[in-house]
C-alpha cells in the first residue's frame, strides 16, 4: 500500500493565535502546512512552494490578501491553485471582490469551524 499523498497548504494569516490555532488543526488532519505572515510572504511562498491549496486572510501587513490574491493568480505557475478567503470582512463587497478576483470560496472566520474549513478544503481538493 503506497502512502496516501499528504496535501499542502499555504495558510496566510498574521494573527499568530489562528495561525497556531490552523496549524495545529490542519497537521492533526494529515495536511503538510507552510506559513506566511504578511502578503508578500503569501505570494512568494505560493511560486516557491506551489502548495494544492492556499487559505488566505485579507487584512495583512506588507501586502493585503487582495494584493496577494492578485498577483497569484496573475501568476502562470500560481493561478490554478485554488485560494479560499479566511477572513472576519464579511462584506458582501468584499466577498464579490474576492471571488470576482479567482477565489473559489470565502469564508468568514467566526461562521466556520475547524471542522467545517477542512471539509471545504477537503472538498476542493478532491476536484484537483
Amino acid at each position: 500500500m503506497g502512502e496516501e499523498k499528504k496535501f499542502t497548504i499555504l495558510l496566510a494569516e498574521d494573527d499568530k493565535f489562528i495561525s497556531r490555532a490552523y496549524n495545529d488543526g490542519l497537521s492533526r488532519n494529515g495536511f503538510n502546512v507552510v506559513l506566511a505572515q504578511d502578503g508578500n510572504e503569501a505570494v512568494k511562498f505560493a511560486k516557491e512552494k506551489r502548495p494544492d491549496i492556499i487559505l488566505l486572510d485579507l487584512i495583512m501587513p506588507d501586502k493585503n490578501g487582495f494584493e496577494a490574491l492578485k498577483e497569484i493568480k496573475a501568476d502562470e505557475k500560481t493561478k490554478q491553485i485554488p485560494v479560499i478567503i479566511l477572513s472576519n470582512l464579511g462584506q458582501d463587497t468584499d466577498i464579490k471582490k474576492g471571488k470576482e478576483m479567482g477565489a473559489v470560496d470565502y469564508l468568514i472566520k467566526a461562521n466556520f469551524s475547524m471542522s467545517e474549513v477542512i471539509e471545504k478544503i477537503r472538498g476542493y481538493l478532491a476536484k484537483k
